[in-house]
């Protein structure tokens, strides 16, 4: 860990891989795994995020990489109706409809798509949250989301290092069947859970932590971890890098921490190309105070050209959304009989 002036600097482990715009990449995990991941959404990288919504602990994580391996399809009996809505213990409560055949049909769609993408992806990114399950009594099983059922009606039960490890032994065994070349990427979120008080939370981290290095102990060489959790608690050592709950992470840090994961497992090639297209996307939101000038309307036309060339160069880049805004406004332009 190297020292600055105003700070200790985490070292981040060299990646013997990349993942980048030709790679397919698959979130799992806590909110945090959103941050980092719709990030790369907002780039256009080729990204899936959390089919099964945010997952918290390391066993629901587990289940639902299971649920997508076996393309499991969910019938009425595996949900549970509760405050007039039906809910999946497997899923996050925006899978929760008032409408049965809405609720399946939203889970089994995901489920279809997910379980695709899986097999043919890149890059798994799996973050844990916290090493706290809860057992729904009736069933013996783990549930991911308790979906406000009394909490009576559940056991609660934190983890062991072996637990976890046994369980992703098994499944990391599973994943090579289906996708040998998957490479997996752990991280903890940095992210507390207070609720549980600040000496239980470090035991929990601290188990999410020592289990992770188990796992990529005893894994081929395709898994690895990425310091979130470290970056947090030692370079942003500091509440003003927290939201105001003083709990949660602030935008500062998110960005600080995908500056971080942006440097270490992004291609070069895809960084340069990152920068391209964040200057595309701020021209095609760019509101000027009179759209409807000859200026304007060359502008946007300039833009549509450099996208298409973005895209005739980087024939694995996406812009189409791009593409149909300058199109779209060039057109209201032409058609509006306004152009001064």
């Amino acid at each position: 860990m190297a020292v600055s002036k105003f700070q200790t600097i985490v070292d981040i482990p060299k990646f013997n891989w990349k993942t980048g715009y030709s790679k397919k990449n698959i979130f799992m995990g806590s909110c945090f795994t959103e941050n980092v991941g719709n990030r790369m959404v907002e780039l256009n990288y080729d990204v899936d995020i959390n089919p099964f919504g945010i997952l918290y602990n390391p066993v629901s994580v587990a289940n639902g990489i299971q649920i997508l391996l076996n393309k499991k399809e969910f019938k009425s009996s595996d949900l549970i109706q509760y405050n007039g809505l039906w809910h999946s213990f497997y899923h996050h409560g925006k899978f929760s409809f008032q409408d049965i055949n809405k609720t399946l049909a939203t889970i089994n769609h995901r489920i279809r798509f997910s379980s695709e993408y899986l097999k043919n992806a890149d890059f798994l990114f799996i973050t844990f949250g916290t090493a706290w399950i809860y057992k729904y009594k009736l069933t013996g099983e783990t549930v991911s989301n308790c979906h406000k059922i009394p909490q009576n009606k559940f056991e609660r039960v934190r983890l062991s290092v072996e637990e976890i490890v046994e369980v992703y032994q098994k499944l990391l065994t599973e994943i090579g069947k289906l996708n040998s070349g998957l490479k997996v990427v752990f991280t903890v979120s940095p992210i507390r859970h207070w609720k549980d008080g600040a000496i239980e939370n470090q035991k929990s981290k601290a188990t999410l932590l020592l289990a992770i290095d188990k796992i990529i102990d005893n894994a081929e060489g395709n898994c690895a971890y990425f310091p979130s959790y470290e970056i947090v608690m030692d370079e942003l050592r500091d509440y003003r890098f927290y939201a105001d709950d003083m709990l949660h992470i602030s935008g500062v840090a998110i960005q600080h921490i995908w500056e971080k994961f942006e440097k270490a497992l992004l291609s070069e090639e895809s960084q340069i190309i990152s920068k391209e297209i964040l200057k595309l996307k701020a021209a095609a939101n760019h509101r000027p105070f009179n759209k409807f000038t000859k200026e304007h309307l060359a502008f946007l036309r300039k833009q549509l050209v450099k996208t298409i060339l973005v895209e005739q160069k980087y024939s694995f880049v996406n812009l189409e959304l791009e593409k149909q805004s300058f199109s779209k406004q060039i057109e209201e332009i032409e058609s509006s009989n306004k152009l001064i």
